[in-house]
C-alpha cells in the first residue's frame, strides 16, 4: 500500500459520520430508537435530527465550519509543514535534533512566509499535526555502559563512608 495512512477522523467528523448514517437510515424507514442504537446516540439526538432533515433535506445534517477566523495555514501548507519537521531539526540547520516551539516557528515560516505565535505553533503541533510534548532523556552524551556498575558500586561506597565518618 503506498501513500500516507488515513488519519483518525476527528471528533466533528465523526459526529457529521453519524448523522449522515442516521439520514441513510431514515430513508430506509427505520424508528428513532434503531437508528439511536445503530449510530450509537441518544434518542433524543435522533428525534432532534429527524426534524432537521424533514425541514432541510440531508444538507441540513451537514457539519457547517467553525466560525471565526480562518486558520492562517491551508491544509496543504500543515502537510508541508508536517514533512519538514519530519526531516528533524538538524536538517534544517540546528545543532541539535530537538524540535522546540522556536525552532518549528522558524521552520514553518521558511517553509510557508507564515509568522505564527508561540501559542499557535503549539496548536499547530498538538492540534492539527498530533504532535505530544517529549521530553529528551537526560543522559551522558558518551555514555560508556561498561562502566556504568564501576560507577554505581564507586558512588555507594563513597555514600557508605560518609555515613560512618
Amino acid at each position: 500500500m503506498s501513500g500516507s495512512p488515513i488519519p483518525p477522523l476527528k471528533r466533528p467528523q465523526l459526529a457529521e459520520a453519524r448523522r449522515v448514517r442516521a439520514v441513510e437510515l431514515f430513508g430506509q424507514g427505520c424508528s428513532n430508537a434503531e437508528v439511536a442504537g445503530i449510530v450509537g446516540v441518544r434518542v433524543e439526538s435522533v428525534q432532534r435530527w429527524r426534524r432537521v432533515w424533514e425541514s432541510g433535506g440531508a444538507q441540513a445534517l451537514r457539519r457547517r465550519p467553525a466560525p471565526g477566523r480562518r486558520p492562517k495555514l491551508d491544509d496543504a501548507r500543515v502537510e508541508q509543514v508536517r514533512h519538514a519537521l519530519e526531516q528533524g531539526a538538524q536538517a534544517h540547520g540546528f545543532d541539535a535534533d530537538l524540535w522546540t516551539l522556536e525552532r518549528v516557528g522558524l521552520v514553518v515560516e521558511r517553509v510557508t512566509g507564515v509568522s505564527l505565535s508561540r501559542a499557535s505553533v503549539w496548536r499547530l503541533l498538538t492540534g492539527r499535526l498530533g504532535w505530544s510534548l517529549q521530553r529528551p532523556d537526560r543522559r551522558a552524551v558518551e555514555r560508556d555502559g561498561s562502566e556504568i556498575p564501576r560507577w554505581i558500586a564507586h558512588r555507594d561506597s563513597v555514600a557508605r563512608r560518609s555515613r560512618h565518618s
